[in-house]
């Protein structure tokens, strides 16, 4: 199984980050996380980027606030398929990076989930690989069938108490 890349800017991002990586631990992904600045580490962060495919990884879930360039910076260089994180700041509370992080230039895509949303870019990081792995694939199913049956038994705990 290919590998999923978890990119941060800085280890202030790792609490939200931290969720990705539950997350692909919970579905028995492989992965490694790493702190790379599009700004102060450009060098490191495109020799990571550059050699990822070689080296097992099949996407890169990149997660930067402010003037968030990683999830950029890294897509310029390869093909493989980014995730960009934006994250909340505290001066305009993640919208700057959100702009930042879903107005790519044609030909740099970058798929780009919530403010925050990191368990969202694992479970996306998780459908892409999927497309390849049946396992995978029953996992992300089992999840959603469990996910609805719990929206399901809250549904019929609140329709006994206000419908009867």
């Amino acid at each position: 199984m290919k590998k999923v890349a978890i990119i941060m800017g800085s280890d202030s991002d790792l609490p939200v980050v931290s969720k990705a990586a539950d997350t692909l631990k919970d579905f028995g992904v492989p992965f490694e996380v790493h702190i790379f600045s599009a700004h102060r580490t450009p060098v490191e962060a495109r020799d990571f980027t550059v050699n990822a495919r070689e080296n097992g990884f099949g996407v890169i879930i990149a997660a930067a606030g402010m003037a968030a360039h990683l999830a950029g910076a890294i897509a310029a260089n390869t093909t493989l398929p980014v995730i960009g994180i934006p994250m909340k700041s505290k001066y305009l509370d993640g919208i700057d990076a959100l702009l930042s992080t879903v107005q790519m230039p044609s030909g740099i895509p970058v798929a780009t989930v919530a403010i925050d949303g990191a368990v969202n870019a694992a479970l996306l990081s998780i459908e892409i690989l999927a497309l390849s792995d049946e396992t995978l694939a029953k996992k992300l199913q089992d999840k959603r069938n469990s996910d609805t049956a719990k929206v399901l038994e809250k549904n019929a705990a609140v329709e006994a108490q206000f419908n009867s």
